[in-house]
């Protein structure tokens, strides 16, 4: 097999499970999971072999470590840290949401693909959902917690029209049939403003 064509590129400093977690995610984004091996991983990674199941001995080990940096590296392009007070209002949110949005469409997009491949072997692996699940509750937490704060009656159920809506758009525009017409962020924005005003009434 040739030589991967994924460049997974980690911070400064990281360490060598972040790179071999790195090169995963990257190697799920170009050949899907059954490109996915021990020895693809080291060669993407620049690694000596048998690094990879030094770090993670299994298959499942491996697909863990890649769940936990996608959440990590997730957490950064939606930039949690940066979301709005619920007393901003609502232009601060759906300017904040389209950012990250745009972002996972665009500079993040083979994140994105990784991210649907870890889910559809997720439903086939039970042992691998739960991690999966943990890892994207971190979002989905803070997500209610702002729409609460903006008073939503179904917090719950808003969160869930929310989520559908924007990852039905980065589906269809990275994996699905609107794949070639990415929307800019301000067409995102547009979209997230007529779905929040339909949710919160504004």
């Amino acid at each position: 097999m040739p030589a991967s064509t994924a460049s997974p590129v980690p911070p400064t400093g990281a360490s060598r499970a972040d790179l071999v977690a790195d090169a995963a995610l990257a190697l799920l984004a170009e050949r899907g999971m059954r490109g996915l091996t021990h020895r693809a991983v080291d060669e993407a990674a620049g690694l000596p072999q048998g690094s990879t199941s030094n770090v993670a001995r299994t298959r499942q080990a491996l697909l863990e470590l890649a769940v936990r940096r996608l959440a990590d590296r997730e957490a950064r392009v939606l930039a949690l840290h940066e979301m709005p007070d619920p007393r901003a209002g609502l232009d601060a949110l759906v300017d904040a949401l389209a950012l990250a949005t745009h972002r996972a469409l665009t500079l993040n997009r083979e994140l994105t693909l990784a991210r649907y491949e870890l889910a559809l072997e997720a439903t086939r692996r039970p042992e691998l959902r739960a991690h999966f699940d943990a890892a994207g509750a971190r979002f989905r937490e803070q997500l209610n917690a702002l729409v609460t704060g903006m008073g939503s009656p179904h917090p719950a159920r808003h969160v869930l029209s929310l989520v559908a809506w924007a990852d039905g758009l980065m589906f269809s525009c990275v994996a699905g049939s609107f794949h070639a017409e990415v929307p800019d962020q301000a067409e995102v924005r547009a979209g997230l403003r007529e779905v929040l005003d339909g949710l919160l009434g504004g």
